[in-house]
């Protein structure tokens, strides 16, 4: 007697095979490989072979929550708060001079500085922990004219909660912050996201 064969609904079915472990992180570092290559063949500039600012850019993240209190001193030990500065427009930028994207984009900064000073703006460049007599030295290497304050605790990244530099926050006239920055600025997005807030 033939035995009749199961149908297809009948058959049992093999699970797909999922992917081990091993198999994830294999796919993970070859992702992570494909990202730094594909960012170290990007085409750069400069003695310092980074990206030059007005070629990219970050863009900024918009957010809304109240500034936080941040007291520090200036190059010459003054006090100073942000709350000094409620009823400008205020972009926060922190940065050091160690980090080659942070210098690139200062004279960046201190050209929209100057462009907009009068409209009830400000760029403060808050320094991220190096000596005063190391700021002041490289600072005068700059053209940089807008106010330079020390951060010997790192105040500003509690604060803020900014884990990378460069960083940047704009501030808006009633001590909202209104964007986010992580990265180099151009000057095309400093116009575009921050020149409607100074105008309003």
């Amino acid at each position: 007697m033939r035995t009749r064969k199961p149908s297809r609904s009948q058959r049992k079915r093999v699970p797909p095979k999922s992917i081990p472990p091993i198999g994830m992180i294999v796919i993970g570092a070859i992702i992570l490989i494909i990202g730094f290559a594909a960012f170290f063949t990007l085409p750069k500039d400069g003695a310092n072979g980074f990206i030059q600012s007005e070629e990219f850019s970050s863009v900024p993240m918009p957010v809304e929550y109240p500034a936080p209190e941040l007291d520090l001193v200036t190059m010459q030990g003054d006090a100073v708060s942000l709350t000094d500065y409620l009823g400008q427009v205020v972009l926060l930028n922190l940065w050091a001079t160690w980090c080659p994207p942070c210098k690139e984009e200062l004279p960046v900064l201190e050209a929209y500085y100057k462009a907009h000073k009068d409209e009830g703006f400000v760029v403060i460049g808050v320094e991220d922990g190096q000596p005063v007599k190391e700021v002041e030295a490289y600072i005068k290497t700059t053209d940089v004219s807008y106010p330079i304050w020390i951060d010997h605790e790192y105040a500003t990244e509690i604060a803020f909660s900014a884990f990378s530099l460069p960083s940047s926050f704009v501030i808006d006239r009633e001590g909202t912050v209104r964007l986010s920055w992580v990265g180099v600025i151009s000057t095309a997005m400093l116009e575009k996201h921050i020149t409607p807030l100074i105008e309003n």
